[in-house]
C-alpha cells in the first residue's frame, strides 16, 4: 500500500530546477562555491545548470563544452597586458554575455542567475522580462564598497578609475539589480544585513556561506607526503592572498610579539599578492622588525601542497582587518584550517566569532598584536589544549559547512524560486546563519 502523501508522479517531476548562470567565474570553474556547489552538489542531485562563461585560456574563439552535468557557452578571450589587450578581452566577455538572450528565449530554463557581473546583470535583467524567466542575483563580495575603499585609502593603482568604477556598480547593484531579481542570495549573514540596509528587504535575502568538501581535507589529513615545515619548527601559517587592503603586515609585527616569549618561531605566507607591491610591504615590515629571516614566503602553491603545509603548521592564523568590506564575507581559510584539524587564532569578526564559538575549535580575539600574539603563545606553550581544540574543528565543519550540506540550502530555495518545489516556511526561511 502506498504510504500516505507519497508524491504522485507528476509531482516527481517538479523537483529539480532548470538553471542559467552567468559569472564573472572563468571557465574552466575553480572555485569551490561554483566547482562543488554547483558542478558536483546540485548536479548530482539532478538539476541541469548551464553557464555562461570566459575562458581562463588565452581563446581567440567561442566554443560549448560540456561541464558538470550541463553546457558551457565558453567565451573567446585575450590575457595580453597592454591596454588594447584588456579592452579586447572585456569586449569579447560582453559579446558572450549576450548570449543571455538567446538562451532565455529558448524556454529551457527557469531560472537566470548572474554572478558578481553588472553589465550582465542588465542584460539577464531585460531577457528574464522579456522571457518570463526568473532572475536571481548571487552577489559573494561587495565589489562597489571594495573599489570606493581602494580609491578612498590609496590602495588602488588608479583611484579615479575605481572611484567611478565603484560608483557606477554600486547604482547598478542596489538600485537596479537587486531591486529587480525574483531572489538574492549573499555570502554571509553580516552581508545580508549589510544589503538590507541599502534598501533590499530580507525576506529577498538568503545566506550561503563558503564551505568545503570535506572528503578532500581528509585525504590529506591522513598524513603529509613530505615535510614541508621541518619537524618541531615553531610554526605559525597564514593561508591567503597577500593584498594591501587586508593589512597582513600585522601578522608580521604579530610574529615580533610572539618571537619575544618564543624565540624560534616563524610566519608562513602561503599565498601571493596581487602585484609585487602587496608582498614588498610585508618584506620591508620584517626587515624593519629585524624578522625577515622567520618570515617565510611560499608563493601560490598546488592546492594540495598548501593544504599540507596547513596540516604541518603548529597554529593556523586568519585576521581580517574590521573594515565593513571584509567584515561582511564569509572566510573559506577559517572553515579550511578546521578541517585540517588546525587549532586557530582569529580575530573578531561576525561569522569567524560564530565558527570559534560554536565549534571551540581556537580562540577569537580583538583586532590587536598583543592579544593575537598571546593567544598564539598560550597555543604553543599549551601543545594539549592545541590539539583539543583542533580536534573539535573536522566534527564541526561536516556538520555545519561541508557542501553537501549547503547544497540543500540552495536546492530549497531555487525550487521555490523556479516554482517547482515548496519552500520550507516560505521565503527566506533558510538563512544559512548557523
Amino acid at each position: 500500500m502506498a504510504s500516505v502523501g507519497a508524491p504522485k508522479a507528476s509531482e516527481e517531476a517538479k523537483s529539480t530546477f532548470r538553471l542559467l548562470v552567468v559569472s564573472s567565474d572563468t571557465y574552466p570553474p575553480t572555485r569551490v562555491d561554483v566547482s562543488v556547489l554547483f558542478g558536483e552538489e546540485l548536479a548530482r542531485s539532478g538539476h541541469r545548470i548551464d553557464w555562461i562563461l570566459q575562458s581562463a585560456d588565452a581563446c581567440e574563439k567561442p566554443y560549448t563544452a560540456e561541464w558538470g552535468g550541463g553546457r558551457v557557452w565558453v567565451g573567446a578571450t585575450d590575457l595580453g597586458t597592454r591596454l588594447v589587450h584588456r579592452l579586447r578581452k572585456h569586449f569579447r566577455s560582453l559579446l558572450n554575455d549576450l548570449r543571455v538572450f538567446a538562451r532565455c528565449r529558448s524556454r529551457e530554463y527557469d531560472i537566470v542567475e548572474v554572478k558578481d557581473k553588472f553589465i550582465a546583470g542588465l542584460f539577464a535583467v531585460l531577457a528574464s522580462r522579456l522571457f518570463k524567466v526568473r532572475f536571481v542575483y548571487w552577489l559573494s563580495w561587495p565589489f562597489p564598497e571594495q573599489y570606493l575603499t581602494q580609491a578612498r585609502d590609496g590602495t588602488a593603482r588608479y583611484p579615479i578609475l575605481y572611484l567611478i568604477r565603484g560608483s557606477i556598480f554600486k547604482f547598478l547593484l542596489y538600485r537596479i539589480l537587486l531591486p529587480s531579481a525574483d531572489h538574492v542570495f549573499v555570502q554571509s549573514a553580516q552581508m545580508r544585513k549589510d544589503v538590507a540596509a541599502e534598501g533590499i528587504p530580507l525576506p529577498k535575502l538568503t545566506a550561503v556561506p563558503m564551505g568545503i568538501k570535506l572528503s578532500t581535507f581528509s585525504q590529506n589529513r591522513s598524513g603529509a607526503s613530505q615535510p614541508y615545515i621541518p619537524e618541531g619548527e615553531r610554526s605559525i601559517l597564514y593561508l591567503g592572498i597577500l593584498v594591501k587592503v587586508r593589512r597582513i603586515d600585522f601578522l608580521v609585527r604579530v610574529l615580533a610579539l610572539v618571537r619575544k616569549e618564543i624565540p624560534d618561531a616563524k610566519l608562513y605566507l602561503v599565498g601571493r599578492g596581487e602585484d609585487p607591491s602587496d608582498e614588498q610591504v610585508l618584506v620591508a615590515e620584517a626587515e624593519r622588525l629585524g624578522i625577515l629571516p622567520a618570515v617565510v614566503f611560499t608563493g601560490q602553491l598546488p592546492w594540495v601542497e598548501a593544504l599540507e603545509y596547513v596540516q604541518q603548521a603548529e597554529v593556523c592564523v586568519s585576521p581580517f582587518y574590521p573594515i565593513p568590506i571584509l567584515n561582511s564575507t564569509s572566510p573559506t581559510k577559517l572553515v579550511e584550517y578546521m578541517a585540517m584539524g588546525r587549532p586557530v587564532v582569529a580575530n573578531d569578526h561576525p561569522e569567524q566569532r560564530l565558527l570559534i564559538e560554536e565549534s571551540g575549535a581556537g580562540f577569537c580575539v580583538p583586532w590587536d598584536e598583543e592579544a593575537f600574539a598571546r593567544a598564539i603563545v598560550d597555543l604553543m606553550k599549551d601543545p594539549q589544549r592545541a590539539r583539543e581544540m583542533g580536534e573539535r574543528g573536522p566534527p564541526y565543519v561536516a556538520k555545519h559547512r561541508e557542501y553537501s550540506i549547503i547544497a540543500r540550502l540552495v536546492e530549497r530555495e531555487m525550487l521555490r524560486i523556479s516554482g517547482s518545489g515548496h519552500s520550507l516556511g516560505g521565503p527566506g526561511a533558510a538563512r544559512g546563519n548557523r
